[in-house]
């Protein structure tokens, strides 16, 4: 955790409030019961999101970072949404197409690029580790190549990081731009996943 008072810790206090490796989704995949169905509309419906993360890194004044974070996309398609027998696509989702077209908006401008990536790359060492244990432990009737996106980010400290570095060195007003576009990614990313899970979830008060 960085200092509270930065704006980094800012961010991680928005990011736990909005964690989401406490998501039904999550927990059901680490659990195994998730079905397979989730995880093939998660790899079509998120990967459009994935998709874009590169054009973050790419404000956030990181070409070479923005280079291989797309071809992590590809990766993504070719290997997590191939092996689960679909295709990448625009959302069909609600809660994802609004979490791409914010995406979209908060990408295009550095600070707030800087913040919204926060919110993801700050969780994805421990989301893709846990996706890859869950994956192991539950799912073994689906291709190995369905883990190598996470096994790529499953230690990838570094860019959060960079990021956290890049926002506490950005001006005041700018730090509060990056503070408020992370709380609205880590909400966004999380209802995302509401959205995905909701057609899975067991339905309240069902014994």
């Amino acid at each position: 955790m960085h200092p509270a008072s930065s704006a980094s810790g800012r961010c991680d206090t928005a990011v736990a409030a909005w964690r989401l490796l406490d998501h039904p989704f999550y927990v059901a995949w680490s659990d195994g019961t998730l079905p397979v169905a989730a995880l093939a509309d998660y790899a079509r419906e998120y990967g459009a999101f994935i998709r874009r993360v590169g054009a973050g890194w790419a404000a956030a004044g990181e070409p070479g970072i923005a280079r291989v974070e797309e071809a992590h996309a590809r990766i993504w398609e070719g290997t997590f949404a191939a092996g689960l027998s679909t295709t990448v696509s625009e959302p069909q989702v609600g809660a994802v197409a609004d979490l791409v077209a914010l995406a979209d908006a908060l990408f295009a401008d550095p600070a707030t690029a800087i913040g919204a990536l926060y919110a993801f790359e700050s969780q994805q060492p421990y989301t893709a580790q846990s996706k890859l244990t869950g994956l192991a432990e539950h799912y073994p009737q689906l291709p190995a190549a369905c883990a190598e996106y996470f096994r790529i980010h499953r230690d990838d400290f570094d860019e959060p990081a960079l990021l956290a570095g890049a926002m506490d060195r950005l001006s005041l007003a700018d730090q509060a731009r990056a503070v408020a576009a992370c709380g609205r990614m880590s909400r966004a990313l999380h209802d995302a996943l509401t959205g995905i899970y909701a057609p899975y979830a067991p339905a309240a008060g069902c014994d």
